[in-house]
């Protein structure tokens, strides 16, 4: 190792021994704000932003050693970066992980956990109440792999235990669900998975590290999609993978192969994002509640899904294992697909989008967007009909969105 490399490498480590210890036992809000950074040798403040895409070495001999491992620093931007380190080192700190790997996109995050710890012969149990992309993920291209999947019933915990076998190897969920917020116990299904000795991954997108804590709760594994609730304003697209360190490194092995990356501009962007992620989440929560509320004493509202309110299924059990409700919630109009659209179409405040997680409030009909690609089948075994409407509640006032309720509620 250089003298150049020297100095770089005791200045990283002295940050990372002053950093861990001034940060051992801190709170979730000063995680999100001070782990994973360490400074250059300029003395910026907030995260500096790497946008390259190789390093520099001093000599052959140099560059032989980093390529081989000797000795650690960057190689290549497709999975090494600072910028994305730092925002990898973070994700970890607010899950309590060992380790996290990021990823160009939430289902790149599913993807290479599945590469990257699946094989050929291997057996998936997943819940039915996922994304529809993730449905399709395992049904369509995994299956062309050899790898096989049981869908069950996410709350029905003998659904779970009959659907393993000896080839099982992977039980994955994410909780509380898209779109109708059903809570899963994932203390019972993880010991479904101890004892089939399979690994538990969770989706946490809908919560968040500021609301849940899967690994905390039995869950081997944690994936988000960070173009969610991590940025928080709609910007950009990633994913992340968090768990223990030996799972880890074979993600980012599969992740180095494949190249499905993050981008450093767009790991700064989810930096950013991290920083007042409990604040907004607590807002979300206290809109949703309220619209949920709204919702519920509308005689033209067949039902509303939200865990936050008490006649929700789950309600108890998200009260004990969540520490907020979420910003999600969906709601059946009376008629079918006809009159949940002129709902949403009368919406002027809500932005009809797919996406969620944003500071502004988004409507969609699951039955044809985000659902749209599941068969009548498993739409219907999944529950969502045609008179089924999104939202994902922003940070508006809350009067100004039941006004908006209000004008879909006039066009039924």
């Amino acid at each position: 190792m250089t003298k150049k490399d020297l100095g770089a490498a005791a200045w990283r480590d002295a940050q990372r021994e002053i950093m861990d210890e001034a940060l051992a036992g801190a709170g979730l809000d000063t995680l999100a704000v001070r782990a994973g950074q360490l400074r250059s040798f300029e003395g910026e403040h907030t995260e500096a932003m790497f946008l390259t895409s190789s390093y520099v070495f001093d000599s052959a001999a140099a560059a032989a050693a980093r390529f081989s491992g000797e000795n650690p620093g960057n190689v290549y931007s497709r999975y090494t970066n600072p910028t994305v380190r730092y925002f990898q080192e973070r994700m970890a700190a607010l899950e309590g992980a060992e380790a996290a790997v990021a990823t160009s996109s939430g289902m790149a995050a599913i993807l290479s956990t599945c590469m990257a710890l699946l094989k050929a012969g291997d057996h998936v149990v997943c819940s039915r109440s996922v994304f529809g992309t993730t449905n399709a993920l395992f049904q369509k291209y995994l299956g062309k792999l050899g790898i096989s999947t049981t869908f069950v019933s996410l709350t029905d915990h003998d659904d779970w235990r009959k659907a393993v076998t000896p080839a099982t190897k992977m039980l994955f969920l994410e909780t509380p669900s898209n779109p109708l917020c059903e809570v899963a116990d994932l203390g019972v299904i993880s010991q479904i998975a101890r004892a089939a000795g399979a690994l538990l991954v969770v989706d946490n997108c809908f919560c968040s590290p500021a609301l849940q804590k899967p690994l905390a709760l039995g869950a081997d594994i944690v994936v988000h999609s960070a173009t969610k609730y991590l940025d928080g304003q709609g910007r950009c697209v990633g994913g992340v993978v968090v768990g223990r360190q030996e799972h880890m490194d074979e993600v980012l092995a599969f992740v180095r192969t494949a190249g499905p990356t993050m981008s450093a501009f767009n790991a700064w962007v989810f930096l950013k994002g991290l920083e007042t992620l409990r604040l907004r989440m607590d807002a979300h929560c206290a809109n949703a509640q309220q619209l949920a509320e709204w919702l519920n004493a509308q005689p033209q509202i067949e039902q509303v899904y939200y865990a936050g309110l008490p006649s929700h299924p789950g309600h108890a059990l998200a009260a004990a294992q969540q520490r907020g409700f979420g910003g999600v919630l969906s709601f059946k109009v009376k008629g079918g697909r006809d009159a949940a659209w002129r709902f949403i179409d009368a919406t002027r405040v809500f932005s009809i989008t797919a996406n969620l997680g944003d500071a502004k409030t988004t409507i969609v009909h699951p039955a044809t967007t985000t659902h749209g690609r599941l068969s009548d089948q498993d739409k219907a075994q999944a529950g969502i009909t045609e008179n089924l409407i999104r939202l994902s509640v922003g940070l508006e006032d809350a009067a100004d969105l039941i006004a908006d309720l209000e004008r879909g509620i006039r066009a039924l």
